[in-house]
């Protein structure tokens, strides 16, 4: 039981947090503001500017994160009515033995009317005891829609199926590893009562959490890359990748163009990764938004070794590179603020985050015998800048955001690189699971 006493700790632990928040911020700017940049060094001049642009970027999305919940509640009471629409639930699936039974029990138990619900399940070619575990909750939910495929297909195909014979008019999407928390089921599909909606993201934190530090180090990272970087892109109603995990989508905005989905191409081969990034630029492209929404709490398995994560980067990074180039064509006609302000720093620093890091951290260190100093200061205070806001929003529970240092401790020093590496092995079109 929560005592009076508590809640004034709790609520004098926020407004420190927030003031460190805005000291530091002022801090980092302060910093910014006095700097200065050696005009007659070319490559002084590049970097001030690129220092700039991150710094005013971070601080932008920042910012954009804290009125999030602001944009949801107000999509939200777009009308008084109740809404409760048919909703299925797909769930594409290849060889997830261990956990099958799990993510769709859990499906049945969502908050919503049970005459207004399905789950639908599409065996991707297993070959382990999937379908022995699936009948297993067929013979629980005798309702249960299965599809089976002979062959692997790959995930599009899967949910392609699981879109055409859906009765629902809002569609849910989740990894045969994920699922949503049955109480929070009803959030992920309150946002659709407003038209302009075509799809909605759950948050999602790491099942296996505390497994090892591969596990604690992507949960640090799971909840700032949700309530502070999607929740940013929220802000501005265009989450450009909803998360493939547990995401919602509008099944009539999605029907018509279910083949461009199954059949896209880039660099001359058809793509068959990034199914959650390209779905939702499709969204976007078609003048619908799309939001994310705190309020759903979904759970998924990430990768617990090394190489697992290294696949999982590495299949991210050509997500990004095809579904990145898609967006930048269209971005700019249907929100030409979004394209200038949000998504032209988002490639800029992208593509530029590899070069400089590689040129502070390795060509002038080894050159001049020192470390980046101002450099690395720079990448932690904007980091302790989000660490600070998300355990804000966590409230002190246990969810490990201090290894997000350490998450971008790797991402300056390997991760990024993994972009560059993921575009020379592009044509690589193996899915790479773990």
């Amino acid at each position: 039981m929560r005592t009076s006493k508590t809640r004034v700790s709790d609520s004098m632990l926020s407004i420190f947090l927030d003031l460190s928040v805005l000291l530091i911020a002022l801090v980092l700017l302060a910093v910014l503001f006095f700097f200065k940049a050696d005009t007659t060094n070319i490559g002084n001049i590049l970097l001030f500017s690129y220092t700039i642009l991150i710094t005013v970027f971070q601080l932008f999305r920042l910012f954009a994160a804290f009125i999030a919940p602001r944009t949801l509640e107000y999509i939200e009471k777009f009308s008084n009515e109740k809404y409760e629409p048919f909703v299925s639930i797909v769930v594409p699936c290849m060889n997830e033995e261990e956990v099958i039974f799990h993510t769709l029990t859990q499906c049945f138990k969502a908050d919503w009317p049970k005459d207004k619900l399905e789950v639908i399940f599409i065996n991707d070619g297993s070959t382990d005891n999937t379908a022995k575990e699936v009948q297993k909750v067929k013979d629980i939910y005798p309702e249960l829609v299965v599809i089976n495929f002979e062959k692997n297909q790959g995930k599009r195909e899967g949910m392609v199926a699981g879109f055409r014979i859906a009765k629902g008019e809002i569609v849910v999407q989740l990894d045969s590893d994920s699922y949503i928390e049955p109480t929070k089921f009803k959030h992920i599909v309150a946002p659709f009562i407003n038209p302009i909606i075509g799809a909605v993201c759950a948050h999602a934190d790491v099942q296996n959490s505390s497994y090892n530090t591969v596990t604690k180090m992507q949960a640090g990272y799971y909840f700032i890359a949700f309530r502070i970087l999607k929740a940013a892109e929220s802000a501005l109603l265009s989450v450009f990748c909803c998360s493939g995990c547990s995401s919602a989508y509008r099944k009539d905005v999605v029907l018509p163009i279910l083949d461009q989905f199954l059949n896209e191409y880039f660099m001359g081969v058809r793509v068959k990764h990034g199914d959650d990034r390209s779905l939702t630029g499709w969204i976007l492209k078609l003048g619908y938004k799309a939001i994310y929404t705190h309020k759903v709490q979904a759970y998924t398995i990430a990768p617990h070794t090394v190489k697992q994560l290294f696949k999982q980067q590495v299949r991210w990074k050509k997500s990004w590179i095809s579904n990145g180039f898609f967006t930048f064509k269209y971005i700019f006609r249907i929100d030409p603020f979004v394209g200038v302000f949000y998504y032209t720093p988002l490639i800029l620093i992208s593509f530029l985050t590899p070069v400089v890091s590689f040129y502070n951290l390795y060509l002038l260190s080894f050159a001049n015998l020192t470390l980046p100093i101002a450099y690395l200061s720079g990448g932690l205070i904007v980091t302790f800048l989000y660490m600070l806001y998300a355990f804000r929003l966590s409230k002190g529970k246990k969810n490990y955001i201090s290894y997000f240092l350490l998450w971008q401790f790797l991402t300056v020093t390997i991760f990024s690189y993994i972009l560059y590496y993921s575009f020379s092995r592009f044509r690589d079109q193996r899915w790479g699971t773990r």
